[in-house]
């Protein structure tokens, strides 16, 4: 990460990620809230695999990132949002997955899904898109550089006081 190509290329793999996971969830999500009614469901949800592959290669460059810079990121506020955004998105997709899908993915062309499919769908877009604005605001939202502590006063001096 810290050569010449090296953050630019997983910046450039990170991007490459979201555009699969944003391009195959968001044209799933929006067809269950009302939006191309002439495509059945199943035929959507086989894009959700493509979407699966660029949530990987986003957690493994993001990983990277991390990893490389951890103080930019462990202690920014947009960070931290993104990462609460995410949990939420990851809780939004268990409770589609077990109470909604089995009946939303016999919706054929012209048919609306159930209100509950709706609302999970209409919760994955306003947090993944907020998964976006967070991202980007990481890069704009530089923290304070944490001073030298000890393990002890690492929560309250880097998490907790804040200048």
């Amino acid at each position: 990460m810290h050569s010449k190509y090296g953050f630019p290329t997983m910046q450039i793999l990170h991007f490459v990620g979201l555009c699969l996971l944003v391009g195959a969830i968001f044209m799933f999500d929006l067809r269950m809230v009302g939006f191309a009614k002439g495509i059945p469901i199943a035929a959507l949800h086989k894009l959700i695999p493509w979407g699966v592959g660029g949530y990987a290669i986003n957690v493994i460059t993001g990983f990277l990132f991390l990893t490389a810079t951890p103080d930019q990121y462990v202690y920014n506020a947009a960070f931290q949002w993104k990462m609460i955004f995410m949990a939420l998105a990851g809780l939004n997709i268990l409770v589609f997955y077990s109470f909604a899908f089995r009946e939303a993915k016999l919706a054929g062309a012209g048919q609306s899904v159930p209100l509950l499919a709706k609302l999970a769908a209409g919760a994955s877009l306003f947090l993944w898109t907020g998964i976006i604005i967070f991202g980007r605001m990481i890069a704009f939202n530089r923290p304070f550089v944490c001073p030298p502590h000890t393990a002890v006063g690492f929560i309250a001096t880097c998490f907790t006081k804040r200048p």
